[in-house]
């Protein structure tokens, strides 16, 4: 067994209590390969952000369990090089067993989200409050979900959306001990969270899709003052980046994400974490396209991986300034 102390992260539990004392969210964004982690940390450490990374069950299976961990621990190093020691979390995005958040916690992972939302609520809470029982031992914090998002991403798939109920939310935080929860008010997975016709026009003509459901977020604030709540699916789609993969050759139809001005709101609530992934793919699919169709001679893949990594990482940059406010907080 690794303890992530050894590898220099941090658990969730101080991170999200500063966020909420400053009205600012922590980002959680998702990576897969080494280009995605230099730009998650170079846009962390340029804006002196605390950051999560975030590693779901297809990603560990893609990029190996063990590189992983090591790549986390290259990532606080790196920070370190940059000349910003940030705190760094390591955490398992939608774990859906009890032995893969087991598994994640014994090879180093600081934080891990069981959901046991496809589940009953009586089955959802034996499951999430034995994660926590065994994660507590070693000091790992644990995200649990209640309702569920809509979409599709990576092996997390769900067609139908249902709100989480807020009478819901005391029992299950008192029953499973968990260290924060996800909750579902409007968000989905995915780039196509909305179709056109859920959606209406503003006066330039964008179409703006339905607001997120805040007056569910505020009563869960009342029954559980002070408790650490998350949002994911939080991509807000940029449609730049949507026109430069269609542009290239692609056929990406419909994609419309959270406006990110409601982003910006939720973190000024108990809202401190914030999951970001499909934005982050936009921007590197963009990029790698962009350089194929105009340079169809090239073959190095750092010259097509590395825009991708330089697009990705001002992405990045502009979600903790402006979306998220957690920009000079590692402080």
């Amino acid at each position: 067994m690794v303890s992530y102390k050894e590898l220099g992260l941090v658990n969730t539990r101080e991170m999200f209590r500063k966020a909420m004392d400053g009205k600012y969210a922590i980002a959680a964004f998702n990576f897969n390969n080494m280009e995605q982690m230099q730009a998650i940390i170079q846009a962390a450490v340029e804006c002196q952000s605390p950051v999560i990374l975030q590693v779901s069950s297809g990603a560990r299976k893609y990029a190996n369990q063990t590189l992983l961990r090591y790549m986390a621990q290259g990532a606080v190093e790196y920070a370190k090089e940059l000349g910003c020691a940030i705190p760094v979390t390591l955490h398992l995005d939608h774990g859906d067993t009890f032995e893969l958040c087991k598994s994640c916690i014994d090879m180093g992972f600081s934080s891990v989200m069981i959901d046991g939302s496809h589940h009953s609520y009586e089955e959802n809470v034996e499951l999430t409050r034995r994660v926590v029982e065994y994660a507590h031992q070693f000091d790992v914090t644990v995200e649990g979900e209640l309702g569920v998002l809509a979409g599709v991403e990576d092996d997390v798939c769900a067609e139908h959306h249902t709100y989480t109920r807020p009478e819901e939310v005391e029992d299950f935080v008192s029953k499973t001990g968990v260290d924060s929860l996800a909750i579902s008010i409007g968000t989905s997975h995915g780039a196509n969270k909305f179709r056109p016709e859920q959606c209406t026009r503003n006066e330039e003509g964008i179409l703006v899709p339905p607001p997120l459901r805040f007056d569910i977020l505020e009563e869960i604030e009342k029954r559980i003052p002070g408790f650490p709540i998350v949002l994911h699916g939080s991509s807000s789609v940029p449609q730049d980046k949507v026109a430069i993969i269609n542009q290239y050759g692609g056929a990406l139809k419909d994609a419309i994400g959270i406006p990110e001005e409601q982003l910006r709101r939720a973190a000024t609530s108990s809202v401190c974490k914030i999951n970001i992934d499909s934005d982050g793919r936009l921007a590197m699919t963009a990029a790698i396209r962009e350089v194929m169709a105009t340079k169809p001679a090239e073959f190095d893949p750092r010259k097509y991986l590395g825009p991708a990594r330089d697009s990705l990482k001002e992405l990045y940059k502009h979600k903790l300034i402006n979306v998220l406010g957690s920009a000079g907080k590692a402080l």
